[in-house]
């Protein structure tokens, strides 16, 4: 358990305080590139309310919510070549935040030169949009394998959690609940719904261990059966500190983005690769598609006939910020008490003044960083990828059809072989 005051420390994440500082030293997708148009975005990070815009020249901006002048939202202004104008009074705003015009003042007038937005550093990588909030000089967008392979599909699922960030991170180093939470209880879910697909294997983790790496910690497994020659032991999978695991197998790899919106929410992003292994061309897309992930019923109950629609039901019943003092952790614990000592220690780091795990600053190692990842999770990559493409209930990939399409007919040429 943790001390109530350890876990605000852990969780609050608004400007100033010890986490937020430590997380604004890392870049956040905030939007798909494919949602913003010629009318500004708006959207919530860190505690911070932010709109993102491309100008005139095709740059992305991002800046404060609300207008200095007299607080109007900045979501309703208007895009031009040099930045931003306030709808309300015409204010214009460069991409830096200075103010460039302000038309209602006298014409040699130098208030503009004394008025300045609070604007973030945005960039785009793989069909999304990120935000560094953090001091400057900024780290380098890191260029993670997903964003930059070509010759795949992709595509982005999304859904706004009501629950701190940390508490999705937690189930990253927690492997145990694989077998009870999608084994054991997934069985009793379609039992119940007299869904007729056979039971779930749910094989014991027989041994775990978490290593620490340059970019966050991966993660090992020996399930029954198995033995530390599988590749879930002998590879494993990383958690990309602070916010992000790689899952996958089988031709579909995936990112899960856990967005800090502000200690209660959380944005959370399935960044999706398919790229199976053979001999093929696949045309590049003209953009990845969007598309929402439901996590709950009409009456408000949680969706829990999937993998992920079962996670969000574990995360979000802990409540809006778990409370960690009343918690019983044991043994079998150990990722999780790992990853919160590993929090603490990079506090430390930020406030010695030093970088903290995984921040990118060399231009030669950041063409494409390649992460770890199991090619056949828990040797049923195939399993996995149909879990996410066709989940039922109006959960379903737009390019599902595409992604199937694509790996039968690679499958199809590797049995001609």
């Amino acid at each position: 358990m943790l001390s109530p005051a350890l876990n605000e420390r852990l969780t609050r994440i608004g400007p100033g305080t010890p986490m937020g500082t430590l997380l604004r030293r890392y870049w956040y997708p905030v939007a798909a590139v494919s949602e913003l148009g010629r009318v500004p975005i708006s959207r919530r990070l860190l505690g911070e309310d932010i709109v993102i815009y491309r100008d005139g020249t095709g740059r992305l901006g991002c800046i404060e919510a609300q207008c200095p002048h007299r607080r109007a939202s900045m979501r309703y202004a208007v895009v031009e070549e040099e930045g931003l104008r306030c709808g309300y009074h015409g204010w214009l705003f460069g991409r830096d935040g200075q103010c460039l015009d302000q038309p209602a003042e006298p014409a040699d007038s130098t208030f503009k030169e004394r008025v300045r937005a609070v604007t973030y550093q945005a960039e785009e990588l793989g069909g999304l949009i990120f935000v560094y909030m953090g001091p400057a000089p900024a780290p380098l967008l890191p260029r993670f394998d997903l964003f930059v392979w070509d010759n795949c599909l992709r595509d982005i699922g999304h859904a706004m959690l009501p629950m701190s960030w940390l508490q999705v991170m937690e189930n990253s180093v927690d492997p145990h609940h694989v077998e009870w939470l999608h084994g054991h209880y997934m069985n009793f879910v379609r039992d119940l719904a007299g869904d007729p697909r056979a039971k779930v294997l749910a094989r014991k983790h027989e041994k775990v261990a978490f290593d620490l790496f340059e970019y966050g910690i991966i993660k090992r497994r020996v399930l029954q059966g198995m033995t530390e020659e599988d590749e879930d032991w002998k590879v494993g999978h990383p958690l990309v500190f602070p916010a992000m695991l790689r899952v996958g197998g089988g031709g579909h790899y995936q990112f899960q983005i856990r967005v800090p919106v502000d200690d209660t929410h959380t944005s959370h992003f399935w960044y999706s690769v398919y790229k199976p292994d053979g001999e093929y061309t696949v045309e590049p897309q003209e953009s990845v598609p969007l598309f929402t992930v439901p996590f709950q019923d009409e009456e408000g109950d949680f969706l829990v006939d999937f993998v992920d629609g079962q996670d969000i039901m574990a995360w979000a019943s802990q409540g809006p910020i778990a409370d960690r003092s009343r918690e019983h952790l044991g043994k079998s614990d150990v990722g999780v008490i790992m990853l919160r000592r590993l929090f603490q220690e990079q506090l430390d780091r930020v406030a010695e003044g030093e970088d903290p795990l995984g921040v990118v600053r060399d231009e030669a190692t950041n063409e494409c960083i390649v992460l770890p990842q199991e090619k056949k999770k828990f040797g049923a990559g195939g399993a996995f990828r149909s879990e996410f493409l066709t989940m039922g209930q109006g959960r379903y990939s737009p390019i599902a059809e595409q992604v199937l399409e694509l790996f039968e007919r690679v499958e199809q040429q590797g049995a001609s072989v």
